[in-house]
């Protein structure tokens, strides 16, 4: 077994939290339990595997960055702002003020409920007129990648507020600000660290599914796992994830010319497919897409990131939503964005980073909405 395929059997049969996925390249970064620590050790000295500790002791880190973010909200004076992060509720609250705030153009839809009966609403942002090429963007599909949610809601507010470049006019915007609501609501009373959703596993005593292994396209084919309490596991059937269901149904009605799903950490702007090597047949298509749109963001402050397909980026991870979105849900276009940063902060981002984080990763939303705009199928 190589080192790559070991490290991805570790992450989908034991309890170790990775917090990168594996690759080929680069480095990975793992959480272990102080009691797990020895068995990871002497594993990768076993295969010559270098390592180095970065954070000793987790918790103490974790509690050091929820004094910051506490000042940061103590500091916030409005609803919804990008110097601090957001509830679910928060979030929610604010989705409905923009329908008042700005009636002409947002609207808002409860699009189903969450396992634990959280409402999952949908944005759309259209400017009227019928016959439109549609871009949807969700976020927060794992719960504790605070600042996914966060760069989602910074897009919605410059298109709001007119910063949009004249891409309102030929295209309908959708948002589904945060999709796995019961776990991110945990990150904030319970877990920081929660990634999956909250959803009961029969015969196990651990809880939720990763929703981004859940999705019924190529399920199972790989970087997934079949056991209740991996990081990785993938459910016991393709769409057990009530949460997932809605999102597909969504998919299902709108069809999307562009499906934008937005992680952390990483810096890293993929495409499908995440369950092969193998490239989709418009692979040429989606990389000059991404390229134009990460020289963009780039251009902002410098941050650099990586683009190319899921596996040959990372490490094959089958039953992922954008594989899902190109091979079974007709959108012709699907990324997955891994934003900042690339592992000093990891989930933990400083809220200070909000707004830089917004703006860079803005221009390359912009390129992407303006393409679909000079370019609408009805004249392709």
């Amino acid at each position: 077994m190589t080192d790559l395929g070991y490290l991805n059997w570790l992450q989908a049969h034991t309890r170790l939290d990775f917090w990168t996925e594996p690759r080929s390249l680069g480095y990975v970064d793992i959480m272990a339990r102080r009691w797990d620590l020895p068995m990871l050790k002497q594993a990768l000295r076993r295969r010559d595997m270098d390592f180095t500790v970065l954070v000793t002791d987790v918790a103490s880190h974790l509690h050091e960055q929820d004094k910051l973010h506490k000042l940061a909200r103590s500091k916030s004076t409005t609803k919804m702002d990008w110097t601090s992060y957001h509830s679910y509720d928060e979030i929610n609250a604010w989705l409905d003020d923009l329908v008042t705030t700005y009636p002409d153009i947002a609207s808002v839809t409860e699009a189903g409920t969450s396992y634990e009966g959280r409402a999952m609403k949908l944005l759309k942002l259209s400017s009227g007129g019928t016959g439109k090429d549609a871009v949807f963007t969700d976020g927060g599909i794992h719960a504790r990648e605070w600042i996914s949610p966060a760069t989602v809601t910074y897009f919605i507010n410059e298109i709001v507020e007119g910063r949009d470049d004249g891409m309102l006019a030929d295209v309908d915007f959708y948002f589904m600000v945060s999709i796995n609501p019961d776990g991110y609501s945990y990150t904030w009373t319970d877990d920081r660290l929660w990634r999956k959703t909250r959803s009961d596993n029969p015969g196990s005593v651990c809880i939720g599914t990763d929703p981004n292994r859940n999705w019924d396209f190529h399920w199972m084919e790989g970087g997934a796992s079949d056991q209740p309490c991996a990081e990785t596991y993938a459910g016991p059937v393709p769409f057990s994830e009530i949460e997932m269901q809605v999102v597909r149904d969504v998919l299902n009605d709108i069809v999307p010319r562009v499906y934008l799903t937005f992680h952390s950490y990483s810096q890293l702007w993929m495409y499908p497919w995440g369950y092969t090597s193998d490239l989709p047949e418009n692979w040429m298509d989606l990389d000059s897409l991404a390229q134009d749109a990460v020289a963009a963001l780039t251009a902002v402050y410098g941050t650099t990131y990586e683009i190319g397909s899921s596996t040959n980026t990372i490490y094959i991870a089958a039953g992922g939503s954008d594989d899902w979105a190109l091979g079974a849900g007709g959108s012709e276009y699907a990324y997955t964005i891994e934003l900042r940063d690339k592992g000093r902060y990891g989930f933990e981002l400083p809220a200070s980073q909000i707004i830089e984080s917004g703006i860079e990763t803005y221009e390359g939303f912009k390129v992407v909405g303006k393409f679909i705009a000079a370019n609408p199928l009805s004249k392709a």
